[in-house]
C-alpha cells in the first residue's frame, strides 16, 4: 500500500467551484458559493482545499465559472501563495480560458474541457472533489479504499437516516459496498445491507487516471451536458464497471473528536448556512476549528487581534459567546452569541446578538441587530433595528427566511 506521501504525491485533484448557490441569495449575487464567508475569516472552498493539502494532495486545478473574481482574488492571495517545487494551486474559469469559450453544461463536462491537464499529468489518480460543502476528511484512506477494491470510480457517501434519503442521491450496495444501482431523491430509498440507514452520494469521486480518460471521452458522444450523477455513473454501472462507496463514516483525520464522525454540511440554504455557522459558538461544537492537527487554512492577512474598548456601566465593550476575527472593534457595544469577520467596528450603545457579520462590516450607534447575516462592506446607520419586525425588514429590502434569519446585502453607493 502507498504511504500517504506517495498516493498524494500520485494524485491530481480538481475541484468543481462553479456553484451559483442561488439558494444562498443575495450572499450570492456577487460572489460564487464556494466564495462566500464561513465561521469568519474562512471561504467555503477553503475546507476542501484544506483537506486535500493535509491529505497531501498538492496538485490541484480549481474549475471556476459563475461570478468567480472574488474567488480567483481569494485563491491568489492564499492559495496560490503556498506553492513548492511542482505544487500548485489554480483557479481556471472557462469564460477566459477555455478553448472552446463555453461555460461548463455539467458536472463531468467541466472536468471534459479540462482534460488535457488530466492527460499531461503523470498522476496515477484524480480526485475530483465539490468545492461548496463544510467538512474535514484524510482524502487518502478514500483513494486506499479505492485501490483496495480495485474500483474503477469511488463515490464518497455519507449516512444518513431513511426519512432524509430522498433529498439526495441514493446508492444501492452490496456487502462490500460496491454500488448496484443509483438513483436521483428516491421516494423508497435502499438501505445499507444489514442498517437502518441508507448511503447518500456527497458528489466526490476517485477515478484512475486512465479510467476517467476512457469513460468522459465516451460520454461526450452522447451527452453535450455530460454530468457524473446524470450520465456517467448509470453508464459506469451499465457496463458493469467497479463503482464502489466509500463510507464517510469511516473517515478519521488526526485529532478527531467522536461527535465530529461524519460531520458534513451542504450549506446551500440561508438557514442551513446559518446554522452551520451559529453551531461554532457553542461551547463544544461539532465541527472543531482547534484542531492544530488538521488545520483548515486561508488568506489570514496582516491585521491587528482584536479589541474591545470602553468599561463604563452603560457603555462598555464586550463580546460574550461570540466568534471575533482580528481587527476587529467593540467599542462601548454587546456582542453576544455572534461571529464577526475580519475588521467590523461595532460603536457605543449597539447590541448585536445571534448574528454573522462578514468582513468589514461597520455598525453604528444605538443599533439593535439580532439572527442577522450582514454582507461584507455594509454601513449600518445610528440607530437602525434588525431582526426584530420582519415585516419593517422586508420594506428596508432585506431578505427574511421563513425562520425568521434577516439577511442585509450590501448596497453599492
Amino acid at each position: 500500500m502507498y504511504s500517504m506521501d506517495n498516493v498524494g504525491k500520485n494524485t491530481i485533484a480538481m475541484v468543481l467551484a462553479g456553484g451559483k448557490g442561488e439558494r444562498l441569495s443575495p450572499l450570492t449575487l456577487r460572489r460564487a458559493k464556494p466564495s462566500v464567508a464561513f465561521g469568519g475569516k474562512y471561504k467555503i472552498i477553503d475546507f476542501v482545499l484544506s483537506n486535500l493539502f493535509n491529505s497531501g494532495i498538492k496538485k490541484v486545478y480549481i474549475l471556476t465559472q459563475y461570478r468567480a473574481y472574488s474567488l480567483n482574488k481569494h485563491l491568489r492571495e492564499s492559495w496560490g501563495k503556498w506553492t513548492g517545487l511542482g505544487e500548485f494551486y489554480v483557479g481556471i474559469s472557462p469564460e477566459t480560458s477555455s478553448e472552446s469559450e463555453e461555460w461548463f453544461r455539467g458536472t463531468a463536462d467541466a472536468i471534459l474541457q479540462y482534460l488535457r491537464f488530466v492527460e499531461s499529468s503523470d498522476a496515477d489518480y484524480v480526485a475530483i472533489f465539490g468545492g461548496d460543502h463544510i467538512y474535514k476528511m484524510d482524502v487518502t484512506q478514500m483513494i486506499n479504499f479505492h485501490r483496495m477494491n480495485r474500483a474503477d470510480i469511488t463515490i464518497s457517501a455519507l449516512e444518513v437516516p431513511v426519512k432524509e434519503a430522498s433529498r439526495f442521491g441514493v446508492f444501492t450496495v452490496d456487502e462490500e459496498n460496491r454500488i448496484i444501482a443509483f438513483t436521483e431523491k428516491p421516494a423508497s430509498p435502499e438501505k445499507i445491507p444489514g442498517r437502518e440507514t441508507c448511503f447518500a452520494s456527497m458528489g466526490n469521486y476517485i477515478f484512475p487516471t486512465r479510467k476517467l480518460i476512457e469513460v468522459l471521452q465516451e460520454g461526450k458522444k452522447i451527452h453535450a451536458d455530460l454530468d457524473f450523477g446524470k450520465h456517467v455513473i448509470p453508464m459506469m454501472l451499465a457496463n458493469d464497471d467497479r463503482v464502489f462507496a466509500y463510507n464517510f463514516n469511516d473517515n478519521v483525520i488526526p485529532g478527531m473528536k467522536t461527535e465530529e464522525r461524519g460531520y458534513w454540511r451542504d450549506v446551500g440554504t440561508l438557514d442551513s448556512y446559518y446554522e452551520a455557522n451559529m453551531d461554532l459558538v457553542n461551547v463544544s461544537p461539532q465541527l472543531n476549528l482547534y484542531n492544530y492537527k488538521w488545520p483548515i487554512l486561508t488568506n489570514q492577512g496582516n491585521l491587528p487581534p482584536a479589541k474591545t474598548v470602553f468599561d463604563e456601566d452603560d457603555r462598555r465593550g464586550q463580546n460574550i459567546d461570540s466568534y471575533v476575527c482580528a481587527g476587529c472593534i467593540t467599542s462601548g457595544s454587546t456582542v453576544r452569541g455572534s461571529i464577526l469577520g475580519p475588521r467590523c467596528k461595532i460603536n457605543s450603545y449597539s447590541l448585536v446578538e445571534d448574528s454573522i457579520l462578514f468582513e468589514n462590516v461597520t455598525v453604528g450607534r444605538n443599533v439593535k441587530i439580532r439572527k442577522a447575516i450582514i454582507d461584507k462592506n455594509s454601513v449600518i446607520r445610528d440607530g437602525s433595528i434588525i431582526g426584530h419586525d420582519p415585516e419593517e425588514d422586508r420594506r428596508n429590502g432585506y431578505t427574511v427566511t421563513e425562520s425568521g434569519i434577516v439577511v442585509v446585502p450590501h448596497k453599492e453607493k
